[in-house]
């Protein structure tokens, strides 16, 4: 399978992650922030147990420490966290790395650090948490594309499942989903409806 799938949820507790995991959900994210060193470590072990015997593939958001300690596969940066992190530890590790872009530096410094993928936003004005870039729109995903290549690029802020035609028509090979599901009155409806969706386009 492709990492990350076409279809990619973040949310914020082992609970979701199990859900999502039962599911059938290829990529899942954890995305849990403050926690000290031991409680990030706990977190990330559960939710390992969590997708353990699925097709689904955690992302330790930030915890770069504990995702390494353990076992993890797959990591996902912010800027900041990107700027404390140490790459060659995570290498060594053999974690893939997935990183958050905002404007043109953020890029060109998610770049030079060779991840496994790219991610773009916010596309859309997002509810979730207060950010200091405004709204990307749909363009710039196509703008983006071009000049990552061959890096996988992931659309993420605001999108619904009804936007996701035109956003992967501009170039996202996957897009991040976080309220379209978690604040979905049937989130185990909205799921099935993305991998549907996904399927479709296959």
């Amino acid at each position: 399978m492709p990492y990350p799938d076409r279809f990619y949820a973040i949310v914020d507790s082992v609970d979701w992650v199990r859900r999502l995991a039962s599911l059938g959900v290829g990529t899942v994210q954890l995305r849990a922030k403050d926690l000290n060193d031991g409680e990030a470590l706990q977190l990330v072990t559960d939710a390992l147990e969590a997708v353990k015997g699925t097709r689904t593939k955690l992302v330790v958001n930030d915890y770069w420490r504990a995702a390494i300690v353990a076992g993890a596969q797959h990591l996902h940066l912010g800027q900041e966290d990107l700027a404390e992190a140490d790459l060659g530890e995570i290498r060594k590790a053999g974690l893939t790395l997935g990183l958050s872009t905002h404007d043109d530096q953020e890029l060109e410094t998610a770049l030079a650090a060779q991840p496994d993928y790219v991610a773009l936003g916010p596309i859309f004005p997002t509810t979730l948490k207060s950010m200091r870039f405004a709204p990307q729109g749909i363009p710039k995903i196509t703008t983006w594309k071009q000049r990552v290549g061959n890096i996988p690029l992931v659309a993420i802020g605001g999108i619904k499942l009804e936007q996701a035609e035109e956003i992967f028509a501009a170039g996202a090979d996957s897009i991040a989903v976080v309220s379209d599901v978690t604040q979905n009155a049937d989130p185990d409806a909205r799921v099935r409806a993305w991998l549907d969706f996904v399927a479709e386009k296959a």
